[in-house]
């Protein structure tokens, strides 16, 4: 499994975190981890933190270091997250430079074990040039075909450092594959139900790209023209994009759990459509908390699939 090299730590950060550095892991090496104990698995996201958890099952110990909708694109660890990182056997990452802090963040920690990007042998949706999508489309899970191979990532390298486990990751592993794969047939049964002519899409930020390519929609435009929702909201750019609205007939606007909705529904007013607010946001960058429509990859999907059928089929 890949162990990606990493840049040093920004000064500020090192200083910060010296103490919790110093005592990084020693037993997060290569060779393995200690027969019958569980791998410690620190998980970036919300997203492989689930895929870690049904992946790794009885046999793993994760910790997740973005919570429930916070917003993954500006993140600054704590030092809480370098000191797990220090600990760790495995850690894993959504990737395409998704988690822009993640290098430092491991050089800080001393971390020596395995790095894991799910995102290897994924087909990467090209961005625009600009420095926000350089590295292009890190939302990747929105289509549940990624999310198999980002699964059988997760499991190569569980297997590779706990070998007595592999037996348990594979099946594991099999046994949720069949789950994205009936997800999969699911939602494209539901998004047929939407009648052509109104199979169009207006979100927040630039997060839906894999679903809609995977799934036959139209893509209108996004509030925050880009995958990043650090980009710089446009005055011109929302004026166009209520005109296009307007102009294709766009039944409702999708506000994001991560997000503020107040400028979707300004749009919305200004283009007199329905926004999606509230608990019928979606979940873009991340799932819901605990006992939410969106606690797991596989609900935080259905969920999405619903509120959009819903919306657009009247």
């Amino acid at each position: 499994m890949r162990i990606r090299s990493v840049r040093p730590a920004a000064p500020a950060l090192a200083g910060l975190l010296a103490a919790t550095s110093a005592c990084g892991s020693s037993h997060a090496s290569d060779a393995g981890a200690t027969s019958g104990a569980r791998l410690k698995v620190v998980a970036t996201t919300t997203q492989v933190a689930d895929f870690a958890r049904n992946v790794g099952g009885d046999h793993v110990t994760v910790t997740q270091i973005l919570k429930p909708n916070v917003d993954p694109h500006d993140y600054e660890p704590s030092p809480a997250d370098v000191q797990a990182i220090a600990e760790a056997d495995v850690v894993v990452e959504s990737g395409v430079h998704l988690e822009k802090w993640l290098d430092q963040t491991i050089a800080s920690a001393g971390f020596h074990g395995t790095l894991v990007d799910s995102s290897k042998g994924v087909a990467v949706r090209r961005g625009n040039g600009t420095d926000e999508e350089a590295a292009g489309d890190p939302h990747i899970w929105h289509d549940p075909e990624n999310a198999e191979i980002m699964n059988r990532n997760i499991a190569a390298a569980f297997s590779a450092k706990d070998a007595g486990d592999k037996a348990a990751f594979g099946a594991n592993l099999t046994a949720y594959t069949g789950r994205l794969q009936r997800l999969d047939a699911w939602i494209a049964r539901q998004i047929d139900t939407i009648p052509a002519d109104r199979r169009k899409l207006v979100t927040n930020h630039d997060a839906f790209g894999y679903y809609v390519d995977r799934y036959h929609l139209t893509f209108v435009g996004s509030i925050i023209p880009s995958f990043d929702t650090s980009a710089e909201l446009s005055g011109k750019r929302l004026t166009t994009l209520v005109a296009k609205i307007k102009a294709t007939g766009v039944k409702a606007i999708f506000s994001e759990s991560s997000l503020p909705p107040k400028t979707a529904e300004a749009i919305g007013r200004e283009a007199g459509v329905a926004v999606e607010a509230g608990d019928d946001s979606l979940y873009g960058d991340t799932l819901g908390p605990a006992g939410s429509a969106g606690a797991t990859y596989l609900g935080m999907e259905r969920h999405n699939t619903t509120t959009i059928v819903d919306a657009l089929e009247g």
